[in-house]
């Protein structure tokens, strides 16, 4: 047997009363084609919705009735295009908070459902909340505290398999990240987990994170946004490194070739030491002095 088989879930199992052998649900869901899914469990479909000025409809959709894996990116990729990601540093590494928290709150929405259900799952970006509901089995009813939460696996072999491929945190821990996170994000505020036949999460967004209400997000827009709060970083005199660790990056050639030069040429950032621009002590503000 292959070192490291054994922990591949059971997505193949024999019916022993009648002889009959296939793949289970599970392994439908996690990697069939579209086609089988909504031919095995029709009902089944994670709406995301982005409502900020269409209220009686959304601003933005994406109807996804494709295999788990495709509809965790699906759900990722909806997050990034319309959820601000402000800059947080954990210890002396910067971390995406809304990458750990909306992990977590995908996965959830994933992995917990009760798929039999006709009831369609939820994802709903709001200009103060972002809210889920999907359908559940409840092993109680009211808010969850973390403090005293005892996780229950709703789909184990769904949750295992997640948890393989690195997209899932140990039972327990990702709630307690939520928290974590969450306070970070919303400016102290707790996020809500809310048991019950539906399963509810509400995550809050401050004034503080929430970007400016548009139809549509363009990549334009996100360029600009960008560079505004680079402008603004480097109104006190920055290194390099300063201005790279701040925007992520970690390739020097590329910061220097396609940002740093550029935003010099354009006047948008300054050098302290201009006839020493390879002096070690440079550093880059955003205003002449």
């Amino acid at each position: 047997m292959m070192r490291g088989f054994c922990k591949v879930p059971v997505l193949y199992q024999r019916d022993y009363q009648s002889g009959q052998e296939g793949y289970t649900l599970a392994a439908v869901l996690l990697l069939g084609n579209d086609e089988v899914i909504q031919s095995i469990v029709p009902q089944y479909r994670t709406d995301a919705i982005l409502r900020r000025i269409n209220l009686d409809r959304y601003d933005d959709r994406d109807d996804i009735r494709t295999n788990l894996i495709e509809s965790y990116d699906r759900l990722m990729e909806f997050v990034a295009k319309h959820l601000p990601d402000p800059f947080y540093l954990e210890k002396d590494r910067r971390i995406s908070l809304r990458d750990q928290i909306f992990r977590e709150v995908v996965t959830n929405i994933l992995i917990h459902r009760e798929y039999l259900s006709g009831f369609p799952a939820k994802f709903i970006i709001e200009n103060n909340q972002v809210r889920t509901e999907n359908a559940n089995r409840p092993h109680g009813h009211g808010m969850i505290n973390p403090a005293d939460f005892t996780p229950y696996p709703k789909n184990p072999v769904i949750a295992r398999f997640f948890k393989e491929i690195g997209r899932a945190d140990e039972l327990g821990s990702g709630v307690r990240n939520l928290y974590k996170y969450t306070r970070n994000y919303s400016g102290g505020v707790d996020p809500q987990l809310i048991e019950a036949d539906i399963f509810k999460i509400i995550i809050p967004i401050t004034p503080q994170v929430t970007p400016q209400v548009t139809p549509q997000v363009t990549p334009q827009a996100a360029e600009q946004d960008n560079l505004g709060k680079l402008i603004f970083f480097c109104r006190t005199a920055k290194t390099a490194k300063e201005i790279m660790d701040y925007m992520g990056l970690k390739d020097r050639k590329h910061f220097r070739s396609e940002i740093l030069n550029p935003f010099i040429d354009q006047k948008k950032l300054f050098m302290m030491f201009p006839d020493k621009p390879r002096s070690p002590k440079q550093k880059y503000y955003s205003k002449p002095k």
